[in-house]
């Protein structure tokens, strides 16, 4: 083990149920093996199986849904093994389909949720309550590929000590600062990316080329983007039985990133679907779960997929009603000390923080069939309007909030210390707004490139905004909220001292040169 040999030629080693007197020790040796190697070894306990593994593939002795059938798998190997063969002959390269080709059989998880989609355009109002797709994020409309469905959820570990910002509440530093090592990362990103790396500018090169451009061309920029196909299919959120637990109905999740919920009814295959998907963060994989706003129907699904993950930050970018209309459900109580009950989880307020851009709500979450319980930290921000950007001239009140929503995270998985066994940074980090890609998408891109920035002293907007839309689609819904995301960046720049100043005149010229 401490060549790395063996282990790492392995993508994960998991030793579940390590006794006590295992871990302490192996915390130590792990400071001593190669970085490659503590990127591959984890000690779970065996509930965190499921966030390592799908439960579909864990056998059933482990608390998964499989049965195990050896020599059935070898004779599928061989098959697999004898086409792709055949192909390459043919083709001269091996398909990466070939194996499977079409749609799996899907794991009967939760129950079904009858709920009415609705839109978010204003067209809706027009439309009255037709089922038909809606496109309004300004995307190409939908299509599917034959691409075979793929589960990429799980956490790597990493044991090592956690640096936890103790500075007062208004300490804009965003990064943990550290040793950064890169976890797994979604098809199409390399290891080194994690979903925030890849080739990146100074904070200098980005004012440059901010200014070069405009915002007229930022926004061209955005629109050659958001002109591409998606990247997945839609299989799952387009089924009969799960398009009714869509708030929105052309606001799908794909189906290689999207979160599965764990099996309570094994005669629905459809009930493992909730509108959610991993997203990569800074060398993190599946550092987000993107989501949309929950609605009545879905409030038991949502605290089950919080406590399936082991979430301990919910960050919510909504407010519950906008412009007299609902864009999320209220599925949290709101006062101090209130207690409801969601199908098998209790969300019990504890106390409540209010700011003048956001509210803070301390919640305890427990699990009333299997026991237990959990602090959640849930931060709304409640001053950013609906396919737009917050105002106020200044993005401050927005990286403050973002400061508090990364010291939280610190601060819980801290006070978890051995009971959590994933990745440094913690679990997923639940964000939303109403469908989970406009204010979403923006604020993981800030805080992708904030914490790339601080650890690197580079950042890459354009090419973060690329990787989140590869696993949640059409996510940053509007070209202001792109050109928000540069302009907020350079502004954490500068407070972070590393530029001087971002002086931006003109910036806005073409856009009133065109209004004249």
């Amino acid at each position: 083990m401490l060549k790395g040999g063996y282990p790492a030629k392995l993508k994960k080693v998991l030793i579940v149920t390590a006794p006590l007197w295992f871990k302490a020790p192996f915390r130590i040796l792990r400071l001593f093996v190669r970085e490659k190697l503590r990127e591959r070894v984890h000690t779970v306990n065996a509930p965190q199986l499921g966030l390592h593994v799908p439960r579909s593939s864990l056998p059933k002795q482990l608390g998964g849904l499989h049965e195990p059938d050896h020599a059935a798998w070898l004779e599928h190997c061989k098959n697999c093994y004898t086409n792709n063969l055949q192909n390459a002959k043919l083709d001269g390269v091996i398909d990466e389909y070939v194996i499977s080709n079409h749609i799996p059989p899907i794991n009967a998880q939760n129950g079904i949720i009858e709920h009415e989609g609705d839109m978010t355009s204003d067209r809706a109002t027009r439309l009255g309550d037709s089922n038909t797709d809606m496109h309004i994020s300004g995307d190409p409309p939908y299509t599917c590929d034959p691409s075979p469905l793929r589960h990429t959820h799980g956490y790597n570990g990493d044991m090592k000590s956690r640096h936890i910002n103790s500075g007062d509440e208004d300490d804009m530093d965003i990064s943990t600062r550290g040793t950064w090592s890169s976890g797994e990362v979604s098809p199409g990103l390399s290891d080194e990316e994690g979903g925030g790396g890849g080739a990146g500018e100074t904070p200098q090169a980005l004012l440059q080329r901010v200014r070069a451009l405009g915002r007229r061309g930022l926004a061209a920029e955005y629109d050659e983007i958001r002109s591409r196909p998606p990247v997945g299919t839609f299989h799952h959120a387009k089924l009969p039985s799960n398009l009714a637990k869509n708030r929105y109905t052309d606001v799908l999740c794909y189906d290689h990133s999207r979160v599965i919920l764990s099996q309570t009814d094994p005669d629905d295959p459809t009930t493992d679907y909730i509108n959610a998907n991993y997203v990569d963060g800074y060398k993190q994989k599946n550092a987000y779960i993107c989501t949309q706003g929950p609605l009545p129907k879905t409030f038991s699904d949502f605290w089950r997929m919080v406590w399936e993950q082991g979430t301990l930050v919910i960050v919510m970018t909504t407010r519950a009603v906008e412009r007299g209309r609902v864009k999320c459900g209220q599925y949290w109580p709101l006062a101090d000390g209130q207690h409801v009950v969601y199908g098998d989880f209790a969300v019990t307020t504890q106390a409540v923080e209010h700011d003048e851009d956001y509210t803070v709500t301390h919640l305890l979450l427990s699990d009333l069939k299997r026991g237990g319980s959990r602090r959640i930290w849930h931060g709304q921000y409640t001053r950013w309007p609906d396919y737009g950007v917050p105002g106020g001239g200044s993005a401050q009140p927005v990286l403050r909030f973002l400061a508090r929503c990364r010291r939280a995270q610190a601060l819980a998985l801290h006070d978890l210390d051995l009971a959590w066994a994933g990745h440094k940074q913690g679990p997923p980090i639940v964000v939303h707004c109403s469908a989970g890609i406009g204010r979403t998408g923006t604020f993981l891109t800030l805080d992708i490139c904030a914490q790339r920035v601080s650890a690197e002293g580079a950042l890459d907007v354009r090419g973060t905004v690329e990787r989140i839309r590869a696993q949640r689609a059409h996510s940053i819904q509007m070209p202001d909220q792109y050109v928000f995301c540069h302009l907020a960046l350079l502004e954490y720049a500068v407070m972070q001292g590393y530029l001087d100043s971002a002086d931006l005149t003109g910036f806005d010229e073409d856009n009133e040169e065109e209004s004249e």
